[in-house]
């Protein structure tokens, strides 16, 4: 902790992948900022801690409220992003950077991994007794931040995998079949036991939802799936990109050799997933109509299908990070959603400490998932229907039949 009131600049970038409200934190950081007089200039990093080494800078300051404003609702990172994780050189160069523009508040908006390098900074400041602010900005729509109820991008990205289900279940019961959808989520498996919202009437689709906390058993999997067909004669299935088996091995892992700087492995790449489960149900003759499609980067910065509360978190997010930095009373940290108790939906953001959030990540509660490991349970339904926000209404025709003539 720190009393003390810093003067100087600020500077704050976007990492990891882009997410439909991560320019409301990005907004609501920097018109936060104007409020405060110790914050002088105000510079944005172009493509993250890229950015800051390559010194490619902007000056966010000139930037009119209107402008703002109407990129705070553009989805995708208005600064650019980037996957990087710091090296020992990459630090030298970028407090070479932060001294010459006087940066003493900085602030990094991302997942996990951007808490991680926002950690790194501080304490390599810390080391070199530079005296800065660091806060790391939540955002993943992963929903897989520790600390956090949800975080920002979350509702949104939820609301998308939502819909986009809704839509296939409707065409599936047109033309029946069996629709398999990969959605992203390595270790969590929240936005794709999101589909679950798609659910309208008792025998909608997704049918079956497998995630990656539980593991994946092609046996059984075959077993659910001929068992759902048998009784509708179709199956919707919402598959996470990161379901793997006894040993802990992602599936989709064993098709790709890609990582990043952050040593993870890439799982949306690639449809191998959707189609190495097809192709197994087309073996086991359950049926020949088959289809499976991998939602990948649509999920993340699709337009027009923002939720509402999504938005509003991700601006307070933005608002509270500067407000904590420039409080004098906390010299680093991370913005955490957190809900009140109560039957009525409201959250609040607290400060927590950088290492709390860095690197590691958290998973689905026990009590969002059904015991057949092949859904999940109303608990989850509660926990995120007011994240989501309302969806489109759907109706059916009765379908009373005519006598024949």
């Amino acid at each position: 902790m720190t009393t003390d009131k810093l003067t100087g600049n600020m500077l704050i970038a976007q990492s990891g992948g882009p997410t439909a409200v991560i320019n409301q934190s990005l907004v609501g950081a920097v018109l936060e900022a104007k409020n405060h007089k110790e914050i002088k200039k105000i510079y944005g990093s172009l493509h993250g801690l890229r950015g800051i080494i390559e010194e490619n800078l902007c000056d966010l300051g000139k930037e009119t409220r209107a402008n703002l404003e109407l990129v705070a609702q553009t989805p995708s990172s208005a600064l650019g992003s980037v996957r990087k994780k710091p090296t020992p050189e990459d630090c030298v160069k970028v407090f070479e950077v932060l001294q010459k523009h006087n940066i003493r508040y900085f602030f990094y908006i991302g997942g996990n991994d951007s808490a991680e390098t926002t950690h790194i900074i501080n304490e390599e400041a810390r080391r070199h007794g530079y005296v800065m602010k660091c806060f790391h900005i939540c955002k993943t729509i992963d929903n897989d931040l520790r600390e956090n109820d949800h975080t920002p991008g979350f509702g949104s990205a939820a609301r998308f995998v939502a819909q986009a289900f809704m839509g296939d279940n409707l065409d599936n019961r047109a033309l029946p079949g069996i629709k398999i959808n990969v959605i992203m989520g390595r270790h969590a498996g929240f936005l794709t036991a999101a589909a679950s919202l798609a659910r309208v009437y008792p025998d909608d689709g997704p049918h079956l939802i497998y995630l990656p906390e539980r593991p994946f058993s092609m046996d059984k999997f075959l077993a659910d799936v001929k068992a759902v067909f048998t009784k509708f004669k179709r199956c919707v299935i919402a598959v996470s990109e990161g379901i793997a088996d006894e040993k802990g091995v992602a599936i989709a892992a064993k098709f790709t050799k890609e990582v990043d700087s952050h040593g993870n492995v890439q799982l949306s790449g690639t449809g191998a997933l959707g189609d190495v489960l097809a192709d197994a149900i087309r073996k086991a003759e359950i049926t020949s109509r088959v289809r499976a499609d991998t939602f990948g980067y649509l999920q993340r910065s699709f337009a027009g299908i923002v939720s509402a509360v999504d938005a509003r978190e991700a601006r307070l997010c933005g608002q509270m990070a500067v407000k904590f930095a420039t409080g004098g009373k906390f010299a680093s940290g991370s913005t955490a959603i957190k809900r009140k108790p109560g039957k009525k939906y409201a959250t609040y953001v607290e400060r927590t400490e950088l290492k709390n959030v860095a690197k590691e990540t958290r998973h689905m509660p026990d009590a969002f998932i059904n015991k057949d490991a092949n859904d999940v349970t109303p608990a989850f339904i509660a926990y995120a229907k007011p994240i989501v926000g309302e969806l489109p209404k759907i109706g059916r025709l009765k379908a009373v039949k005519v006598a024949k003539a």
